[in-house]
Formats: C-alpha cells, sequence, structure tokens
C-alpha cells in the first residue's frame, strides 16, 4: 500500500526510520508503550484514586469521631484519655491547642489526588472549617480542626491517608518493559546478522570482489534467501568459468590459423598483394582480441588496493605519446579497492578514444572514501546527446569517417568493455558535455 505524501501521513512516513531493524523495535516496543499507557491510566484513575478515598475517608471517620466524644466531655482528663486512644488505636498524633485559630490557607499542589480526596472527606465528615498540609512533613499529613474553644492538630501517616505503593506497580511494570525490550533487541540482532551477511555477500558479488565466508542461517526465510543466493552465484560462476574455457580454446584454434597465415605470407617474399595480405591479417589479430576480451571481461582478477593516482600519471604518458597534452588531478584518498588491470584498461579505452579526436585531455579523480570517480574532459568534437548511450552498444562506430585505417583498428568494443567492466565493480561509465567543448566521460565505481 502507498501511503500519502502529504498531509499528516505523509509527514509520519517521512520521519519513519527506513532500517529493517529500527522498524521491527517499533513494531514490538509501541504496543508495549502503548499498553502501559493504558494500564497506567486505568490504574490511576481507579485504582490510586479509590484506594486514596477509602482511606482518606477512614482517616476522616476517625477524626470525626474523637471530635464527637471531645465534644461530650471536654474535661482536661477525656482530652488525655482520647489522646492515648488516638495515638494506640488509631495511629494518629492528636493534640488540643485551646485558644488558637487555623493558620493562613496554604496553596494546594497542582497535582495530588490526596489533597482533593482528603479536604473532600474531612468535609464531608467533619463538617467544621479545616487546614491541611500534605506537602511540608515528608512522612506526615498535618491536619487541624476548628473546635469551639481550641484547634484540634491531628498528624497523620501518610499512608494511612493515600495508596503508598502504587511506585512498586509502576516499578514492576517499567521492570518488566524494559526487561522485554533487551530480549527483544538481542532477538532482532540475532535475526539481522544473517541479513546483513546476505547483503554483504550480495554487495561483494555485485562488485566482483572476494566477499567474506557466508553462512546459511537465520530463520527459515531468510536461510532460503540465502540458499538460493548461493545457488545463483554458483550457476553464474559455472556459466562464466564454461565461457571462459570454452573462448580459450576457440581464441587458441585461432591464433593458430593467424600464425599460419603469417608464416606462409613471410615466405612469399615482399611485394604489395603481401603487405596488404598482412595488414588484414594483422587486422584480424587485434579484433579477435578485442571480441574475447569483451566476452571475457576479465572477472577473474582479484580486486586489490590500488594507487589511483599513479594509474593516472600512467594514463596521461600514454595520451602524450598519442600527440594529446594531458594534464591529471587527483582529490581524496589515493588508494582504491579495484581490479586493477580491468580497471587500468577501462580507463585506457577511454582516454585512447579522446586522444584519437582532441587535442587536449584532463583526467581528473575525486575519492571521498565510498566512491571513486574518474572524469576524463576532452576538447574533441564530441558525441551528440541523443548517440552517446547508443554509443556503448557493442560493434556499434557512430561516425563512418572514423575508419578503422585511420584510428588504428578500431572495433566498436572499446565503449562497450568500459561499461561491463565499470558495472563488473558496481558502477557504471556515462557521457556527458565536457566544459572544454568537447565529451566527459565518467566513471564512477564504489571504492
Amino acid at each position: 500500500m502507498n501511503l500519502p505524501k502529504t498531509g499528516p501521513i505523509g509527514w509520519l512516513r517521512r520521519r519513519i526510520p527506513r532500517g529493517l531493524y529500527t522498524q521491527s523495535l517499533i513494531i514490538i516496543i509501541a504496543p508495549m508503550v502503548l499498553l502501559q499507557g493504558i494500564l497506567a491510566f486505568v490504574f490511576m484513575e481507579r485504582h490510586y484514586e479509590q484506594v486514596t478515598k477509602r482511606l482518606s475517608t477512614a482517616v476522616g471517620q476517625d477524626i470525626a469521631a474523637l471530635i464527637e466524644l471531645r465534644l461530650a466531655n471536654r474535661s482536661a482528663e477525656n482530652e488525655a484519655q482520647l489522646v492515648r486512644i488516638a495515638r494506640e488505636r488509631l495511629s494518629l498524633n492528636v493534640e488540643f491547642l485551646p485558644g488558637q485559630t487555623l493558620p493562613p490557607a496554604r496553596p494546594r499542589p497542582f497535582f495530588s489526588i490526596l489533597d482533593e480526596q482528603l479536604s473532600k472527606q474531612i468535609s464531608d465528615e467533619v463538617k467544621r472549617p479545616f487546614w491541611i498540609d500534605t506537602v511540608g512533613r515528608s512522612n506526615f499529613v498535618e491536619i487541624r480542626i476548628q473546635l469551639d474553644d481550641a484547634v484540634m492538630k491531628v498528624l497523620a501517616k501518610r499512608n494511612q491517608t493515600y495508596a503508598s505503593n502504587s511506585h512498586i506497580f509502576i516499578l514492576w511494570m517499567v521492570g518488566a518493559s524494559l526487561v522485554l525490550i533487551v530480549i527483544a533487541i538481542l532477538f532482532l540482532r540475532a535475526q539481522m546478522r544473517p541479513i546483513l551477511a546476505l547483503a554483504d555477500a550480495a554487495d561483494a558479488f555485485g562488485k566482483g570482489r572476494e566477499g567474506p565466508e557466508f553462512q546459511v542461517r537465520g530463520a527459515r526465510e531468510v536461510r532460503l534467501a540465502a540458499a538460493s543466493f548461493i545457488a545463483m552465484r554458483d550457476r553464474i560462476e559455472r556459466s562464466i568459468e564454461q565461457r571462459t574455457t570454452m573462448l580459450a580454446g576457440v581464441s587458441h584454434d585461432l591464433r593458430t590459423i593467424l600464425t599460419r597465415f603469417q608464416l606462409e605470407l613471410a615466405l612469399l617474399g615482399d611485394g604489395p598483394e603481401v603487405a596488404d595480405l598482412n595488414s588484414d591479417v594483422e587486422e584480424m589479430s587485434r579484433m579477435l582480441e578485442a571480441y574475447i576480451a569483451f566476452v571475457r571481461g576479465d572477472a577473474g582478477e582479484a580486486a586489490e588496493p590500488t594507487d589511483v593516482p599513479q594509474l593516472l600519471e600512467d594514463l596521461k604518458r600514454a595520451a602524450e605519446t598519442h600527440g594529446a597534452t594531458a594534464s591529471v588531478e587527483a582529490h581524496g584518498e589515493p588508494l582504491a579497492i579495484v581490479r586493477p588491470q580491468a580497471f587500468r584498461r577501462c580507463l585506457q579505452n577511454l582516454v585512447a578514444n579522446a586522444s584519437r579526436y582532441a587535442t587536449r585531455i584532463v583526467i581528473t579523480a575525486i575519492h571521498d572514501g565510498r566512491r571513486l570517480e574518474i572524469r576524463i574532459d576532452d576538447d574533441g568534437p564530441g558525441i551528440p546527446a541523443d548517440k552517446r548511450e547508443e554509443a556503448f552498444r557493442p560493434f556499434l562506430r557512430l561516425d563512418e569517417a572514423r575508419s578503422q585505417d585511420k584510428h588504428g583498428g578500431s572495433s566498436g568494443l572499446g565503449l562497450a568493455i568500459t561499461r561491463d567492466i565499470a558495472r563488473s565493480h558496481g558502477g557504471d561509465v556515462t557521457l556527458e558535455s565536457s566544459p572544454l567543448g568537447g565529451l566527459r566521460a565518467v566513471v564512477s565505481v564504489p571504492a
């Protein structure tokens, strides 16, 4: 299902993590947090509030009973007896303060179920002016009741007036959630390792590199995907090996025939006809080597750290031997992980094309640690924009005026081989307009 890209859903979509690991954690944690929020709300709204209400009612009723007994007998002996009974039987510290009045009212706490419930129950049970302090003393609640001739001061333990064990429930709930989250994280990480290993193996294989030893493990679906990848990799490697073996045999047979032609022509002596035949045989040899190299693709070479600035200097000297003026610029990391000979041939084809049709060449390398980009600019005639992609097709020469005799036996495979090598590295080759007025070839590969 495709979610909208605008509005609240689009805003949420842009902020959802893209990783499978993070999304799986959200799928596990989000319902858990929602459930705990509902449980905490129900507990605070029902259990905690009801228990606090009952405890506050009990304290209010005890205070009301003591007031009734004191009003029935106001003697000092009776007050002392009430103080003793309150302390021993009701766990209340009671003191009668004759001639005093209630202190000024204190500001109520911003959020206190205890203050609200205790005030309500004392008001309902005692029905006299009162003053309470639920903030001042940490372990006690102070209550003062205005009597006719005195103030009754009551100190009650805080756990007598509200549900003091609620934090235990919260701690158990949070602790159990943390344990479950840790277990979920460990389980997901164990399940993600085979997926990441499969991704690394596929990436290394796509770039033509020797990847780490890959083993089939993990969940059933992951194991199935891994087994399918291994089978596909083995089929591709067998196909490449069979093709290479077949081409080796074909090239050996054809080279043998060409060598025989050359020997027979050498025995014929010198003459215009022999010179033309020698030229044709040499042309056939070059074309044969180009065809075989294109089909083989240099896939058997191992990737290794390669000195990019040194490689570009070699290409510069090769271009200057063909009469072009070349310059080199290198930025970033000097070493890149590529197949040295294949990558050299990829760039050689581009530089050779540029040196055929241009007088000035600028070779630039940019390596940011993740990708290597090589730009080859020239001031030649270039290629029309609508023909640039077509130029990579094998055996295609866009300009028939650029004959094989004039440019050293071009077979129309140079750009096709270049793109094939770049893509075997996990990259690509593109053609653009050059600031020098000619063509820019850009080789971009992961490195």
